[in-house]
């Protein structure tokens, strides 16, 4: 088996707990869904979000609606970089599996989509 990363981005349209909550849950969702990720395979997640993001952790959501109990999980600022992307949750989820990286399926959804789109689903 071999460590991967997947990387993920969305965007919300404002700084809510509801918002931060929906996009999160669909970033990772869809990351398990591409990926066929099983929550036992994955060795840790880091979270970013842009500094205009301030209501919720991404991680709450995480905990709340996905047994990832043990998975340890941090959640940070972005670098402040201007012009840059805003309203902007970000996550790298590393996970043990077969695939090679020319397999992992990263996941840009809603304004993330400009992020990456070399690689970003489609």
């Amino acid at each position: 088996m071999f460590s991967r990363g997947i990387r993920g981005a969305i965007t919300v349209e404002n700084d809510t707990v509801e918002e931060i909550g929906q996009a999160t849950v669909e970033m990772f969702s869809k990351i398990i869904e591409l990926n066929d990720v099983k929550i036992e395979d994955i060795s840790h997640i880091i979270f970013t979000m842009t500094k205009d993001l301030k209501t919720a952790f991404p991680a709450r959501f995480m905990r709340a609606n996905f047994d990832v109990s043990y998975v340890p999980m941090m959640c940070m600022n972005e670098l402040n970089i201007e012009p840059s992307l805003t309203k902007c949750i970000r996550v790298l989820v590393v996970v043990n599996t077969e695939k090679t990286q020319q397999e992992i399926k990263h996941v840009y959804l809603k304004g993330a989509k400009v992020l990456r789109p070399d690689i970003a689903n489609s």
